[in-house]
């Protein structure tokens, strides 16, 4: 992604580069690669959302490696759940690691929502009207 795909996309597309200017979010396997790879990358990313993180998600020290770079760098972190999804577990560890690594972040958990198509469509919803802001 690094070395072949974004600077790919900064060739071919009228994007503006750098680190304040690239998101990188996904669902279910994806939202916890968004969040290990954002994470893990925080000189490339500045908008990260991760919705219903798979069990793929790192934790501890492993999922923020640089977390004074991550503070100065990050513009937004979005983290939700539906409060009936299996994943739930998932979303609270790592809210609860970033809570206490003083990360800022957006924790959404939805009443009622599961692991499904009407949850995140609901969720990218107010993701999209954040990022880029």
């Amino acid at each position: 992604m690094l070395q072949d795909l974004i600077p790919f996309i900064e060739k071919q597309y009228k994007v503006l580069p750098g680190v304040q200017n690239r998101a990188i979010a996904g669902l279910s396997m994806g939202g916890g690669q968004s969040m290990n790879f954002g994470l893990n990358n925080p000189e490339h990313f500045a908008w990260i959302g991760g919705f219903s993180p798979a069990p793929n998600t790192k934790r501890g020290e492993a999922l923020l490696p640089k977390p004074e770079l991550t503070k100065s760098n990050l513009k937004l972190l979005f983290l939700s759940c539906g409060d009936k999804d299996n994943l739930l577990n998932v979303t609270t560890c790592a809210h609860e690691f970033l809570t206490k690594e003083g990360i800022e972040h957006i924790y959404r958990i939805l009443p009622g929502h599961y692991f499904d198509f009407k949850y995140w469509k609901n969720e990218l919803y107010f993701f999209a009207q954040l990022v880029f802001q």
